[in-house]
């Protein structure tokens, strides 16, 4: 049985453009307070229909590898059925399939458990909704 469980919204504004967000810090700095040195789960959660959670590597170029690779896969053009919003929206409506909304993540002693190169990352193809809600638990 765990001993508390803590969540927190982080209020994101992604701008007008596809994005790769990284939220390792913002993670970090919640289980500072929130884990309190225990052992535990970080869900990390998106509640939005077209925005999702990655574990990547950031920085040396994999965020803009991913972007250009959902690209590809989900072109923004007029094949949709979704059609509301920008040209190509129905594609970001179809994003979380690729990229979950969610993330679940092991902390050991208070701490993230990634790897070296990991970094907990919003993506966010969406152009016509810039302010973005993530929520943050602990349970431990």
């Amino acid at each position: 049985m765990s001993d508390s469980f803590t969540t927190r919204v982080l209020n994101i504004t992604t701008g007008r453009s596809e994005t790769v967000t990284d939220l390792t810090h913002d993670c970090e700095q919640f289980l500072r307070e929130a884990a309190a040195g225990r052992d535990g789960l970080l869900n990390v959660f998106v509640p939005h229909a077209t925005a999702g959670i990655a574990v990547l590597e950031t920085g040396a170029g994999s965020d803009e590898d991913l972007l250009a690779t959902l690209h590809t896969l989900l072109p923004a053009d007029d094949r949709w059925r979704h059609r509301h919003g920008s040209p190509g929206h129905g594609r970001d409506h179809v994003l979380p399939a690729f990229v979950p909304p969610h993330a679940t993540l092991p902390v050991i002693g208070g701490r993230l458990e990634l790897g070296t190169w990991q970094s907990v990352c919003l993506v966010d193809t969406n152009q016509d909704n810039i302010d973005r809600q993530v929520r943050l638990s602990f349970l431990g």
